[in-house]
């Protein structure tokens, strides 16, 4: 991208947020970056930080409508606020059943149908969700975060087809392992109910609710540049993929999640196919 763009960038107070918004600056593009509580340890002419509760319909609305006034226009929307929650389906409570909802999948849908408008009258613009593998698949503990996610893919693939001839794309980054806090310090844990120990052993490797951690320990895998490099050089191309796959064992976890979902398929009146059929 040769020309100065305006990014609107959620959480951006760490990890894949704070890695994108210095690399997009870097490049010398304009960014809004939102944070929820922390100021950034950024300070750049072309960065505006503003507050931002994603569960808040209205302050999406109004932190969208300001980057757009403020900068004159909106070239690239990343919804990357959100985090994870581990329990059981059975031991999460309605409280956090509906805050993860409220901040992972209708916050993206708030800013998505926020930035819309602005990008339409544009006649381009592009919007990156900030998926994950648990996007595609789903693991025990993780139930709520995987419906959030999947909720996520699944209204960015209507919307994409809605908004592609309007010269909107649309980029759900599916992200594997990440080298940042977010499997650590920033994980919520419901209530344990005992009677789970023994597969939360098998499944997570402890049964310690909230799992033992370092202070500032991280989850491993991928480092953050190297993912926001990627992202930048997806929206930085004319075309790509609507799913874009980034991060160490990403591929491999959803190539295994999808072999499991064929061979599930495959044993079903109906679908009576090779798994090569299936695969087309």
């Amino acid at each position: 991208m040769t020309t100065a763009k305006t990014w609107l960038i959620t959480g951006a107070s760490s990890g894949l947020g704070l890695a994108l918004t210095r690399y997009v600056l870097t490049a010398g593009h304009r960014v809004v970056a939102t944070t929820r509580k922390e100021a950034l340890p950024v300070e750049d002419a072309l960065l505006t930080v503003v507050r931002l509760d994603p569960s808040d319909r209205e302050q999406c609305r109004g932190v969208v409508a300001e980057a757009g006034r403020s900068t004159g226009r909106l070239d690239v929307l990343v919804n990357n606020a959100g985090y994870g929650l581990v329990g059981a389906v059975e031991e999460v409570s309605e409280v956090e059943a509906r805050a993860i909802v409220d901040v992972d999948l209708f916050g993206p849908m708030w800013m998505t149908q926020a930035a819309l408008p602005i990008m339409r009258r544009q006649g381009e613009g592009h919007i990156v969700q900030i998926s994950s593998t648990g996007g595609v698949g789903a693991m025990p503990f993780l139930g709520l975060y995987n419906a959030a996610k999947w909720g996520l893919e699944g209204f960015s693939e209507a919307l994409a087809a809605e908004v592609r001839p309007m010269g909107i794309r649309v980029t759900l980054a599916e992200i594997g392992a990440m080298d940042t806090q977010w499997a650590t310090s920033s994980m919520r844990f419901s209530t344990p109910n005992n009677d789970y120990d023994q597969i939360r052993e098998q499944v997570l490797g402890t049964a310690t609710v909230p799992w033992p951690s370092e202070p500032g320990a991280s989850g491993g895998g991928t480092a953050p540049d190297e993912i926001a490099r990627g992202i930048v050089n997806h929206v930085s191309a004319e075309c790509g993929p609507l799913r874009l796959v980034l991060g160490e064992g990403a591929a491999d976890q959803i190539a295994t999640v999808f072999d499991l979902r064929r061979q599930d398929y495959a044993t079903q009146p109906g679908f009576e196919h090779t798994d090569t059929d299936l695969a087309r």
